[in-house]
């Protein structure tokens, strides 16, 4: 199965959207398209001044649940990548014939929807750019969690320097990966988004003008709540190539350490646990 393009998106609450709006405008240096969907509920972040380029973030208003994030992927035969998904244990959540939702073994949302020719990414936006989403699984998930992913994708599965974590990149140029963290403890499964950044500090800065909360400051990465409540990451990674600065590149994953989020924090990254060095290579 061909996955042509990839999309990260920000689930907020509805009631909350607006905030949303104007943050994650802001931060990624895109425009709102038009108001999709029979609540206007979605939208799609147009890059802002890079002509020739594609989007690859979308925004959406949640009723039932207090948000987080999922991943779009793209394809030509949206039918063919449904059939897979279910066959490696996906549950179709709703057919909405061209697109659908579907869950994957260990509980969390994504999407396929059909690929419209998207081939650029968007360029880094000072100092950053959203490029990963991470999935946060339960010990006695992850291992049949990570094997799900593999083999839908068939991307590069890449082990992390610490055993909690697998990176699933993308071919080339393909905008958004996937990060699978193993959780300490039992609990449901969840997603939020990470920012690769140049300098945390910059861009933690940035982002508390425009509303941001820090949550959790770390060594090399910071977890920050949006104003509409949604915690996400800043990571130290290198912007362009998703990599650990000055390190082999194969070993791409974020240091993080997590354990569970406060209450009331919209289904994101739980706190960390204290400061760990840099993973090692390989």
């Amino acid at each position: 199965m061909i996955i042509r393009w990839t999309y990260a998106f920000v689930d907020r609450p509805a009631a909350r959207l607006a905030e949303a709006r104007a943050f994650w405008t802001a931060v990624t240096g895109t425009r709102l398209s038009q108001l999709r969907g029979d609540q206007g509920e979605f939208l799609t972040l147009l890059p802002g001044g890079a002509d020739g380029t594609d989007a690859c973030v979308k925004l959406q208003g949640v009723a039932e649940t207090d948000g987080g994030a999922h991943i779009d992927l793209c394809t030509e035969d949206v039918r063919e990548l449904i059939r897979a998904a279910r066959e490696l244990g996906a549950d179709l959540v709703a057919d909405h014939g061209d697109w659908a939702v579907l869950r994957s073994p260990a509980g969390p949302l994504f999407c396929a929807v059909p690929w419209h020719g998207e081939t650029v990414r968007p360029p880094v936006v000072a100092g950053s750019r959203l490029d990963q989403v991470c999935l946060d699984i339960p010990p006695s998930a992850y291992d049949a969690e990570t094997a799900f992913w593999d083999r839908l994708t068939g991307w590069e599965r890449q082990p992390g320097s610490r055993p909690e974590f697998t990176v699933l990149k993308p071919p080339a140029g393909l905008p958004v990966r996937l990060l699978l963290q193993r959780l300490d403890d039992e609990r449901p499964a969840s997603a939020h988004l990470d920012l690769a950044c140049a300098d945390i500090a910059a861009v933690r800065s940035r982002h508390e003008e425009l509303g941001a909360a820090l949550v959790r400051q770390g060594a090399h990465w910071a977890v920050l709540r949006d104003p509409a409540g949604g915690t996400y990451c800043l990571t130290g990674r290198d912007p362009e190539t998703g990599g650990l600065p000055g390190r082999d590149q194969r070993t791409v994953d974020v240091e993080k350490h997590w354990t569970r989020v406060p209450a009331g924090s919209s289904g994101g990254p739980a706190v960390g646990l204290g400061e760990q060095p840099w993973p090692s290579s390989g």
